[in-house]
């Protein structure tokens, strides 16, 4: 062999991948590093690592691949991201045993599939063009041993199921990211509901419901709180109940058409389609329809702007983080900027409202400077008002608070905020 024959021999060898990935699928063995990816076999879908704006933390995710605008899907380790500094020697690798584990540099497991062991070598990771990653067996690739559709994050894709297993009581529900830079479990959810009623539910903190779709009906293949379903050319829906589970999924009529479901980081579930014309994500519908009726969106001694749809700290008070405000994560709330003395005369700031805040307690007085009074002479008070109602005084956070619209005349009455004299 001539020496040039040996020396592009070597050149080969040493170029050529110890761990060769196919297009869409991770075999056994392989892994998959920072600066690789793999794409559905059509190309709608791509996973890699990914860091969301801004972060300079990385997360295993899904994203469209024939999209210009960087939409995420699904997240594997949404509460437990590689840093950059460990991206370079962080890997994503199918083991022997049948279970995909992601590792920082130390070795230390971020994140497994933890489907139940398996010795054949034949397994693989395969994603597919629905952005379902898929564990199967390839001489049973029928049989899936474990998929992402069974762990959604907070987006729906077609095909996906959001329900309950009846026999173990495990639910596919979303979660909204904890910001936009964020994918960690955020603060909203959709879920069906647990109580046996065919209906979707929104809650807060897993535990405040605050918006329903109302019962499904299977004739009209509607929910009764969603009347414009009625006009709907897109999506084809269906509720299914067994001994086994119950779950509502959708297909699309068209299946050129790119749509999702979002559990936003607003509190709303939000509809989207692609539009190949603008080169833009449009939203097809959002519930509940305004942000100023999710609950705790602007967190304690927050008020909803209802004509700007957007959070405002009440007077006298300050944004608790503002870095998450500027990531649209407002539920932090605020916090005073001058903190009231006990015993010394406090003032009262009068603040139109359209809704009163959640959780008043009665003052038993039957006058407005009565109820002033109580307020002003009870130290934990931050707030009264008077009304039809009689005296309410708040002397806890003070949540969902509604700013006056102005084309609204709906007006419950002055909310009299209590404030450092002076402010």
């Amino acid at each position: 062999m001539s020496y040039f024959s040996v020396l592009l021999f070597v050149l080969v060898l040493c170029n050529k991948p110890l761990n060769s990935i196919a297009d869409d699928a991770i075999s056994t063995g392989d892994t998959l590093r920072a600066s690789q990816t793999i794409t559905s076999k059509y190309g709608r879908f791509r996973m890699g690592f990914f860091a969301p704006g801004k972060s300079q933390n990385y997360y295993i995710s899904i994203w469209y691949a024939q999209v210009s605008e960087t939409t995420i899907v699904w997240v594997a380790n949404r509460d437990k991201p590689i840093t950059a500094s460990e991206l370079s020697n962080s890997e994503l690798k199918l083991l022997e045993n049948g279970n995909l584990v992601l590792y920082n540099p130390s070795r230390t497991s971020i994140w497994s599939t933890n489907s139940a062991s398996s010795t054949s070598n034949t397994t693989e990771a395969v994603l597919g063009d629905n952005g379902n990653l898929v564990l199967r067996d390839k001489s049973k690739p029928s049989v899936v041993i474990w998929q992402s559709f069974d762990f959604p994050t907070d987006t729906w894709l077609p095909g996906a199921k959001i329900g309950i297993n009846k026999k173990t009581r495990e639910t596919k529900l979303l979660t909204s990211w904890r910001n936009q830079e964020d994918p960690a479990k955020g603060i909203f959810s959709l879920d069906i509901d647990p109580t046996g009623i065919n209906q979707y539910i929104i809650k807060w903190n897993k535990s405040e419901a605050y918006w329903t779709s109302g019962e499904w009906n299977e004739q009209t293949k509607t929910f009764s709180l969603v009347p414009e379903m009625r006009f709907n050319y897109i999506y084809n829906f269906s509720y299914i109940s067994n001994e086994d589970e119950s779950y509502f999924n959708y297909t699309i009529y068209n299946n050129s058409i790119l749509s999702r479901f979002v559990m936003d980081v607003s509190g709303q579930m939000k509809q989207f389609t692609w539009s190949n014309t603008t080169q833009k994500w449009n939203m097809f519908a959002s519930e509940p329809k305004q942000l100023c009726d999710v609950y705790g969106i602007c967190g304690a001694f927050g008020i909803c702007n209802q004509d700007t749809s957007k959070c405002e700290c009440l007077s006298g008070f300050i944004e608790r983080f503002p870095s998450d405000w500027n990531l649209r994560d407002s539920t932090g709330g605020c916090h005073r900027d001058a903190y009231l003395q006990c015993g010394s005369n406090n003032v009262f700031s009068p603040i139109p409202t359209s809704k009163l805040p959640d959780y008043s307690q009665s003052g038993h007085v039957n006058s407005a400077e009565k109820c002033k009074s109580a307020c002003q002479s009870t130290c934990s008070c931050n707030a009264y008002a008077f009304g039809n109602t009689g005296c309410q005084l708040w002397q806890e956070d003070m949540l969902n608070t509604k700013q006056k619209s102005d084309q609204s005349d709906d007006r419950p009455g002055n909310l009299y905020l209590k404030l450092a004299e002076g402010k």
